[in-house]
């Protein structure tokens, strides 16, 4: 199992708005590359972590439960994707925007 290093755009602090529309996921397969967007703006890069086991992509975001002037909140999320066959797992790279948008890409075997 490889661990797949996730880029971000920015080092700013991270605010958590108290509703949103939760599980905005993107799946694009196309001949040319594979890609999946995940919204996970509640989590800090620190929080994500990306693998690749096989032709399996795990994607596992966690924080500790945290305390506001509304209760405590805690978050975790688990994503599993199974990789199409013609992708090459060495190419999978993530980065997270500035939107709070995880994106994960690889390319497909020459």
């Amino acid at each position: 199992m490889s661990s797949i290093e996730v880029t971000h755009d920015s080092a700013s602090t991270w605010d958590w708005p108290l509703q949103h529309n939760d599980g905005v996921v993107k799946v694009h397969n196309t001949k040319d590359k594979f890609e999946v967007g995940l919204d996970v703006q509640f989590f800090t890069p620190k929080d994500i972590e990306v693998k690749v086991s096989g032709q399996d992509l795990l994607i596992h975001c966690r924080h500790e439960s945290r305390s506001d002037s509304h209760g405590t909140i805690a978050r975790e999320i688990n994503r599993a994707y199974k990789l199409p066959e013609d992708v090459d797992v060495t190419s999978v790279k993530s980065h997270l925007g500035t939107r709070g948008v995880l994106t994960i890409t690889a390319n497909k075997k020459a």
